[in-house]
Order: C-alpha cells, then structure tokens, then sequence
C-alpha cells in the first residue's frame, strides 16, 4: 500500500511521518477524526482493548490514527485526543492535500458533509487496517470483533514478520 507513494505528514508530536514510517514493523491503521460523534472514538477504544489483549507483543505493532479532517485535526488536538484512548496510538494529520493524497495511496476516502445549522462531519473509510513490516495490507479489523480476534490476527502478523 505504502510502496511507491510519495505524502509527507507530521505526527503528534511535529515529526514527518512519510509511507516509510508504515515499514520496519506491522501497523494498525485506524482513519477518523476527533470531532466524530461515535464510529471514531469506537474504533479507537478497540485497538486500545487489542493492544491490551496483546500484552508485551503489543510493542512490537505501531498503532497509527490518521486523521481524515485536517482541518481541525492539529498535531495537538490529535496528541490529546489519541491519549484519551491509548498512549501507544500515534495521531497523524498534515496539510489538506497531503492527508488526501495520503488517504488516496491506502486506498481510503474521506468527504465532508455538511449538517444542518452549519458544521460539518467527514464521511470516511471506517475500516482498519493491519499492514505488514512492509506497509502491505494483510488484513481488516472489524469493532464488531472481539478485541482478542484482532489481537491473533496481529499475533499470526507478527509471527510472519
């Protein structure tokens, strides 16, 4: 997925974050922002419950929050947001264009849609991503999965890596 792409982002903490951030070993890719009223804020208490479920392997798995709402979405409100859930999620957002392109390259999307009285909210790819060490897809995490389900997909990753 990563191969090839050319984006450059930033993490919470100000640092480029670049296609080769998503090599050297496995990544549980979750796509969202922190204004999302409840697939979001689901979808991140499920990685924190798989790393839970994953014990010390769990600091084998890079576990990445990529905003789809650049917008409001600042390497700080990611920083706080991501630590609600897990300290060991890492918050990514950059520029507008760059997080498009970005989501383009993973095969996600992203739209806003407006609300009424004003605002708006971002249509997104829900899904989650389990990529390989190197930054290929190798499979889907679903929140209506028990966190121990997708702890063995990440286990059989990590055995193959």
């Amino acid at each position: 997925m990563a191969e090839g792409a050319n984006w450059s982002l930033l993490d919470e903490a100000g640092r480029p974050f670049t296609p080769a951030d998503l090599r050297g070993r496995p990544t549980l890719l979750v796509f969202g922002f922190t204004h999302c009223p409840d697939v979001c804020p689901t979808s991140l208490s499920y990685v924190a419950n798989a790393l839970q479920a994953l014990g010390p392997q769990a600091e084998d798995v890079r576990s990445v929050f990529l905003t789809v709402d650049p917008e409001r979405d600042t390497a700080q409100v990611m920083s706080e947001y991501t630590a609600l859930f897990d300290e060991r999620i890492l918050g990514v957002t950059g520029k507008p264009e760059e997080v498009t392109t970005a989501l383009k390259s993973l095969g996600a999307f992203a739209r806003k849609a407006p609300l009424d009285g004003g605002g708006y909210n971002v249509d997104h790819t829900a899904s989650m991503l389990l990529l390989d060490a190197q930054g290929r897809l190798r499979s889907t995490l679903d929140v209506h999965e028990p966190a121990e389900v997708a702890a063995e997909k990440v286990r059989r990753l990590l055995s193959t890596s």
